[in-house]
């Protein structure tokens, strides 16, 4: 099947690869323009871009697809390159640009979607963060016929995965990214044997997946130690999750929820229900246990602003931590 795929990242690239390997004729790819990226911020190509030009494929990246935007020259253009391909379909993973009708009319068999939920859950950008972030128990793929709505196409074909507990962003990205690159050359092997059923999304359950903004790295103490846990795994690698302690940013990278009881017992101490959100209550080489809205939770990796990544026992060493000191319940954004 001759195919015309747009997207950007990672996730993307993982789908553009297995419908090459199942053989079918990637006629164009759309993928955004180069960003700057690094210490250097030197302009970088999208993970999509370097796979297609290594293997020769014709690459288009239009800052936008709206003949009547504010690039209307670069929607010609993608709009020349679109219908000279004269492609069967066209296969739309976490590309970053709107899609408008003309562009959904133009193949033959209009623009199949890689969403990383089960819709009609966590619509929108950021799926995966979402889903951990709120403890769900499980998320998956969900195959969908795309129209002019965020996410709203009928869906043609949907897989579970499991939310393992310790997954973070990055473990189920790859978990996801993998079954995405399966499901769609199942659902373009079936398209061409005319075997797809649509399915209307129903009308209850819709969330909406908001991409993850800097801000809320910042740890808000006062929330159950369950709930900061599950952010510090959703916002991973980026923006992470920082708190502040005497005046500096410090990035947590692992930690986990304790039974109150047990810490008590460890620290000897009378209570550990008597210290405020954000309170520090024990600073051992196991952890530091910090007071949260509804619970305990252990740090047990963390990192300095301008540092590495580093163990407690290590980090311990170099910075002074004791029980009766407190992170800021709202630290400064900012994060290492």
């Amino acid at each position: 099947m001759k195919v015309i795929f747009a997207g950007t990242p990672e996730f993307a690239r993982v789908a553009l690869v297995a419908l090459h390997a199942a053989g079918h004729d990637i006629a164009l790819v759309l993928s955004q323009p180069d960003r700057p990226a690094g210490r250097g911020m030197k302009l970088q190509a999208s993970p999509v871009k370097q796979w297609s030009v290594a293997q020769h494929i014709p690459v288009a990246q239009p800052r936008s697809l709206r003949l009547d935007g504010k690039y209307p020259d670069d929607a010609l253009a993608a709009q020349t390159a679109i219908a000279g391909a004269q492609a069967d379909v066209m296969v739309v993973a976490a590309y970053g640009l709107i899609l408008p009708q003309w562009v959904l009319d133009m193949p033959r068999l209009g623009c199949l979607n890689i969403h990383a939920s089960l819709l009609p859950r966590w619509r929108g950008a950021a799926p995966i963060h979402r889903a951990i972030e709120a403890g769900d128990i499980d998320t998956g793929i969900t195959i969908m016929q795309m129209d002019a709505g965020l996410d709203t196409g009928d869906m043609l074909l949907v897989q579970k995965q499991a939310i393992a507990l310790e997954d973070t962003t990055p473990s189920l990205h790859d978990k996801l990214a993998a079954m995405g690159g399966q499901m769609v050359v199942d659902a373009l092997g079936r398209a061409a044997s005319h075997s797809l059923t649509r399915t209307p999304q129903p009308a209850n359950g819709i969330t909406y997946a908001h991409k993850v903004d800097k801000p809320e790295a910042a740890i808000d103490w006062t929330l159950s130690a369950a709930a900061i846990e599950r952010r510090i795994r959703a916002f991973k690698p980026s923006p992470g999750t920082s708190c502040n302690l005497n005046g500096e940013v410090i990035k947590v990278l692992n930690a986990h929820v304790v039974h109150v009881a047990h810490v008590a017992h460890v620290s000897g101490a009378a209570s550990a229900h008597d210290i405020s959100a954000g309170g520090i209550f024990n600073a051992q080489d196991q952890g530091i246990d910090v007071a949260t809205g509804d619970g305990m939770l252990r740090i047990t990796r963390l990192q300095k602003a301008g540092g590495k990544p580093m163990a407690v026992a290590d980090f311990l060493r170099g910075f002074q931590v004791a029980a009766g000191m407190a992170f800021t319940v709202r630290p400064a954004s900012a994060a290492p």
